[in-house]
């Protein structure tokens, strides 16, 4: 798993690429919540999964540990551009009504 971040006009992007599964969380998670970290001053924060090629229940335990941290600091997440698949998974897990699909 390969996580990259960026920020524009004070919206904190971060991209995931590959694997989300039990062995790939831990690292991910590490890296996701140093970039939320430094930018603590973000108004939202958008997690793309465009590029995430498989993704199981903990990817859902992962985006949710990622809700929590944003709703301590008051700063909305959204979750960007999820596969056919991930949807799947995040609709039936019903994800969507903590972190909403950003438009």
């Amino acid at each position: 798993m390969t996580v990259t971040g960026y920020t524009k006009n004070r919206i904190l992007y971060i991209s995931l690429s590959g694997e989300m599964d039990e062995c790939s969380a831990l690292g991910a998670r590490t890296q996701c919540d140093k970039l939320i970290e430094d930018n603590i001053n973000a108004e939202k924060i958008v997690i793309n999964l465009s590029d995430v090629a498989f993704m199981d229940s903990t990817g859902i335990g992962f985006l949710i540990g990622r809700y929590k941290k944003a709703v301590k600091m008051s700063t909305p997440i959204y979750i960007m551009n999820p596969n056919f698949a991930a949807d799947k998974i995040l609709n039936l897990s019903g994800i969507y009504s903590l972190i909403p699909k950003a438009e």
